[in-house]
């Protein structure tokens, strides 16, 4: 049986309670960056100070090695042609795997300046690619390789691959990791990682030209350690990393519920044939849970 605690009645209506929390696989050091690929009905995801991309094969349930070593990935997502767009921090870029079977250099700098060590990305559905780019891969060698920040500052940035261009769109805060859409991609929300202050996710308003953002609002703060990865569902939910499970919270900010997760949650997201298994990465392991919900702009097929 699953282990969940309910804090507003609306979170009955996205979890089964008789679904069980699986632990699909463990052995890893910090495993983050989980992404559904529906092609190859599997989860890759990243075992960041092991320098390895790990997949789960859905059908067989079988993990196996996807690729050592990978350049310290960290967080993954796809884009419209469902190729795997990656963080990786020792190449300080964004890279994504080509039909080829090859990585390629999506964007390593800004304004001739090398990145930090991009942590999380999205792909928007007019194509731009926003990705934070906090220092944890230079910080030290545990997950990257230690060097100095050429930028000095850690910024969330939009670049758009039709013209080549990289602009920074959130200069504000001082560690931004995850960050996702709103279903209608007129929020972007940013989770903040910093250790000056106290962890939560912001939420910017996206301003008419779908380019930059405006108004920053906190849209939850954290209680139980830091907000990491978060995805959010077709309702517009937020389903989030937390130091004490996966916590999910409804458009207005309340704190619906939370699935209780044995190790401190990094990551997760949506997969299975319908999109409602949610895949976990959590510290050493990867768990998953099948729920009421589906990402957005995924629906769930008719039954």
């Amino acid at each position: 049986m699953g282990s969940y605690d309910t804090f507003d009645s609306r979170f009955g209506s996205l979890v089964i309670g008789a679904a069980a929390i699986e632990k699909l696989w463990t052995g890893g050091r910090w495993t983050e960056g989980p992404v559904y690929v529906p092609a190859a009905k599997a989860v890759v995801w990243s075992d960041i100070p092991e320098d390895r991309i790990l997949r789960y094969d859905e059908t067989s349930g079988a993990v196996s090695v996807f690729e050592h070593p990978c350049g310290y990935h960290n967080g993954h997502t796809l884009d419209a042609f469902g190729r795997i767009v990656a963080c990786e921090h020792a190449g300080r870029r964004i890279s994504r795997l080509g039909f080829d079977g090859r990585w390629e250099t999506i964007v390593d700098r800004f304004e001739g300046k090398r990145l930090n060590s991009p942590n999380d990305v999205v792909v928007k559905s007019d194509g731009s690619i926003w990705f934070s780019d906090p220092s944890y891969g230079i910080d030290t060698d545990y997950e990257g390789h230690a060097a100095e920040s050429e930028i000095g500052s850690c910024n969330v940035y939009r670049h758009d691959p039709r013209t080549g261009g990289t602009t920074a769109v959130v200069t504000g805060i001082d560690r931004p990791n995850g960050l996702a859409f709103s279903p209608d991609e007129r929020i972007l929300y940013v989770s903040d990682t910093s250790l000056s202050d106290t962890p939560a996710i912001h939420a910017f308003s996206v301003a008419d030209d779908g380019r930059t953002v405006g108004e920053d609002r906190v849209f939850a703060v954290s209680d139980a350690g830091f907000f990491d990865g978060f995805r959010l569902d077709r309702a517009g939910n937020l389903w989030t990393s937390s130091g004490d499970g996966v916590r999910v919270y409804a458009a207005d900010g309340t704190l619906l519920g939370r699935i209780n997760v044995p190790e401190t949650v990094s990551n997760l997201c949506f997969g299975g044939p319908k999109r409602n298994r949610l895949y976990i990465t959590a510290t050493s392991s990867l768990y998953a849970v099948y729920v009421y919900a589906a990402p957005a702009g995924r629906p769930l097929p008719p039954a």
